[in-house]
């Protein structure tokens, strides 16, 4: 049974008092559940009860409008009884026999235009939910139609029509016979591309385009081109307009008219060609191609863009950052950004100038310079360091650096006390993929590095080196989230003494092993200062549970060392438990942890801000 009563009241009630309040009809429905009876109750429940002047008026719009109702279900042979048990016409009680439902006896589907050999308008034939045998509904039918209508305009057939969109229903047999004819109509292509407002060279924004003159329109290659141009940060504002009818306007002269009679004139031309003569060139204008230009509309990004950002977290106490970004600098899109990073461990300032080449999204040329000032347990370093690289982004989403880096460290760690000049080429890929940038659902990122010092072209240390991590977010079901790293390093030297604190390893921290301190776990020196390894192992895995809200449980194991022999004597572990807060600022993250072999400091607590990569 399905019952519902809406009361209703509009502004004009409150205007005119006299008039009283409208009744929605309260609708009971007998013999029949589910969709077609709520669908019945639905529709009744828009009608007001006041609206008619007698109930046979009254009942003659409800029997009318559950009949329609029924039969959007196929219900083509209902019965329907009537019963009003008040004088105020406000309820109605309707017994329904539903009587045999129609079904689908035939679907005929044609294509005509140049969708039939289109692939994407066969798979959507192909997947016709209208199929011999069942129901008739006629939401299908309507979402069927729909689906081909949209289809048609993402795919730039903007002279399509239905020549016959028709549904047979033969009641006394509770068959229906659907008849579709689509014409298409011929396909539109791209025109030129017309960019207005950049103040950037116009070489740089056409190589972003995904398409050429002449390419089959498709809407999906317009929104890469808006994110294309986006993902520059050279614009503030992207605008991509089709211009699908841009000779429809009396205003401007046809195409055709201009290549026939070399004249330039909107005037009336049916003095000049009309009858016979005007239909052959409405022909001749139908038989050619039709072209769609796209006109793109830029606003240049601000040149100056400042950011401060202040933040907590176990490892570094307190932090603040201030960047200072020029997103374009010339009309060729060079970029320069430089950061200030301010902590009480480590004091940095670093910048990076990019010059983009062919293709400004994927291929660029980047220096990278900084210094960096280091306080931290057993460390003192003052580094400076300059970086050329060649960067490239590929399709699969990794990114690859090939550089050449410049870095002059004065240090001191534990009893070694030195200052050294360090040039080495190295190679990087990585990638990073996560669906939900604040809270990822799934996500994993993955990092490889290779390095290679030598004094053969006058570096003070000969070392080959490489660091790797891989970290990942998976979830089960909706409440169980699956957090796990693994990550390391290895460097073969013969001068160790000469590698400063930068290039060795340390391990411990919120993002290494918790239950330590930030960069308290490496080999050490007979006073028990720490020296850094020469290899570094460290894992974790994390499960998740919600709890309510934006508010997640969490219990954690980590484990791992920085050590010089392969395989290390000793791995330290460290498990715990915690709590994520899924905060306006990004995930917050509290953790107590215990590490295993460390008396002296059973537990230690872990805070920190922002998504885990």
């Amino acid at each position: 049974m399905i019952h519902l009563k809406v009361l209703r009241t509009g502004l004009i009630c409150l205007a005119l008092p006299a008039a009283g309040q409208a009744w929605a009809l309260d609708v009971t429905v007998n013999g029949l559940s589910g969709a077609p009876a709520e669908n019945v109750v639905n529709i009744l429940s828009e009608l007001d009860a006041n609206s008619q002047s007698t109930r046979q008026r009254l009942d003659g719009v409800v029997r009318n409008r559950a009949q329609q109702a029924l039969q959007a279900f196929g219900y083509y042979n209902a019965t329907l009884a009537t019963r009003y048990p008040d004088k105020s016409n406000e309820q109605v009680v309707i017994d329904i026999e539903p009587g045999e439902r129609t079904k689908i006896t035939q679907v005929d589907v044609s294509l005509e235009g140049d969708a039939k050999k289109d692939e994407a308008f066969e798979d959507v034939v192909q997947s016709n939910p209208l199929k011999v045998g069942d129901p008739l509904l006629h939401s299908r039918y309507d979402g069927f139609k729909a689906k081909i209508s949209t289809l048609s305009l993402e795919r730039g057939y903007f002279n399509s029509r239905f020549r016959q969109q028709r549904i047979e229903v033969r009641p006394w047999e509770n068959s229906a016979r659907i008849f579709l004819d689509f014409d298409s109509g011929e396909r539109y292509r791209f025109g030129q591309v017309h960019f207005q407002g950049s103040q950037i060279e116009q070489r740089r924004l056409k190589a972003m385009i995904p398409f050429a003159p002449g390419d089959p329109y498709l809407a999906g290659d317009l929104a890469t081109l808006n994110q294309n141009l986006g993902q520059t940060d050279w614009f503030s504002g992207v605008a991509v307009r089709p211009r699908v009818n841009e000779e429809s306007s009396p205003a401007a002269p046809s195409q055709w008219w201009r290549e026939e009679t070399g004249r330039d004139t909107t005037a009336d031309t049916s003095a000049v060609l009309g009858g016979p003569g005007l239909n052959a060139a409405r022909e001749l204008t139908d038989s050619r191609p039709t072209v769609v230009p796209v006109d793109v509309e830029l606003t240049p990004a601000d040149r100056h863009q400042f950011e401060v950002g202040v933040g907590y977290a176990t490892d570094v106490g307190p932090r603040t950052q201030f960047s200072w970004t020029m997103p374009w600098l010339n009309r060729y899109g060079h970029s320069l950004t430089n950061s200030l990073y301010l902590s009480a461990p480590e004091q940095r300032f670093s910048g990076e100038y990019t010059i983009p080449l062919e293709n400004p999204l994927r291929d660029s040329y980047r220096v990278r310079y900084g210094l960096k000032n280091i306080d931290n347990e057993d460390t003192k370093s003052f580094e400076s360091s300059v970086q050329v690289a060649r960067h490239w982004e590929f399709s699969n989403g990794w990114i690859q650096d090939l550089y050449w880096q410049t870095t002059y460290e004065d240090f001191t760690q534990a009893d070694q006390d030195d200052a050294v000049l360090l040039l080495y080429p190295g190679i990087s890929w990585s990638r990073t993929r996560k669906r939900n940038q604040t809270f990822p659902s799934w996500g994993d990122k993955q990092q490889l590095t290779l390095e290679w010092s030598d004094p053969a072209w006058g570096s003070e240390a000969r070392f080959v080196r490489t660091t790797f991590d891989s970290q990942w977010i998976r979830m089960l079901g909706t409440e169980n989230r699956f957090v796990g790293r693994i990550g390391g390093g290895a460097m073969a030297t013969n001068t160790f003494d000469k590698i400063p604190p930068s290039l060795r390893f340390f391990a411990g921290g919120d993002q290494s092993i918790r239950g330590y301190s930030y960069e308290s776990l490496s080999p050490e020196n007979d006073d028990g200062e720490l020296l850094g390894g020469q290899h570094m192992l460290t894992s974790s895995i994390e499960y998740q549970r919600h709890l309510t809200g934006n508010f997640w449980s969490a219990t954690f194991v980590d484990t791992g060392n920085a050590f010089d022999e392969w395989w290390p004597d000793e791995l330290k572990t460290g498990a715990g438990v915690g709590v994520r807060w899924i905060s306006p600022v990004g995930p917050i993250r509290f953790d107590i942890a215990h590490p295993f072999d460390d008396e002296e400091d059973s537990w230690r607590l872990h805070f920190s801000i922002g998504p885990e990569f």
